[in-house]
């Protein structure tokens, strides 16, 4: 991995990607979607700040735990522009993740544990299945499919 002398202050696409690992097409995505930032050239070529480095870690780390791209985007803007994320910043922003990714493996255990029943059956019962329908939860509210809207009355 190639060093950047410290009194390099601006990065090229390819510096980047060859620091980061990711790909240069993945650096364009990941400023399209507001993600990175850069600054242009007068020859319009992209300029990334130090700080993109660890921007990107911090989103490949998020991604590779199934973070949506908007939700580590809005984790990102919650930070000062031009600011390096720091250990402390992912231990606050992912926290906030928590929840979700614990509600994302049980789902996956479920999955995991069931699936041969799914491929016996074939059917995904609304009624029985425990992966559409887990612990019979629209059943507890009214009978019938789960998509059927009630007219009030």
């Amino acid at each position: 991995m190639p060093q950047i002398p410290e009194k390099i202050h601006e990065l090229t696409v390819g510096q980047l990607s060859s620091r980061s690992g990711a790909a240069v097409s993945a650096l364009h995505f990941y400023e399209a979607k507001g993600l990175i930032s850069s600054r242009r050239t007068s020859g319009n070529q992209r300029r990334y700040g130090r700080d993109a480095l660890r921007r990107v870690a911090f989103v490949r780390a998020a991604q590779r735990v199934g973070i949506p791209l908007a939700t580590i985007r809005d984790a990102l803007a919650e930070l000062p522009e031009e600011r390096t994320p720091t250990r402390e910043d992912w231990a606050r922003l992912s926290e906030n993740w928590r929840a979700e990714l614990d509600a994302r493996i049980m789902q996956l255990g479920r999955l995991r544990d069931h699936l041969t029943d799914c491929i016996g059956c074939g059917c995904l019962s609304l009624e029985t299945c425990v992966l559409s329908n887990p612990d019979d939860v629209f059943g507890e509210k009214a009978s019938g499919s789960r998509l059927l809207v009630e007219k009030k009355k």
